[in-house]
């Protein structure tokens, strides 16, 4: 049996991320609507919290899509 990993494809990252970037920030402007809604306080905090995190993610992510397009520009090389 040959168990070698798959060679890495990295043609559709950028599109990929890209599209998780649209999935968090789509999550978290329902969650900033949800904030208002809550009124449990520690819930309300929590909220806030995971919101926090999606933004530094994003920030991450759009780094990450910029070494990609860099990477895709250059050859993958």
């Amino acid at each position: 049996m040959n168990n070698r990993p798959k060679p890495d494809d990295r043609r559709d990252n950028v599109e990929k991320i890209q599209q998780d970037i649209t999935n968090t920030i789509i999550n978290y402007r329902e969650t900033k609507d949800l904030i208002n809604k809550v009124d449990n306080e520690k819930e309300r905090n929590d909220l806030i919290e995971k919101n926090q995190r999606r933004e530094q993610s994003i920030k991450g992510k759009r780094e990450e899509i910029r070494d990609e397009a860099l990477a895709r520009k250059n050859g993958y090389k």
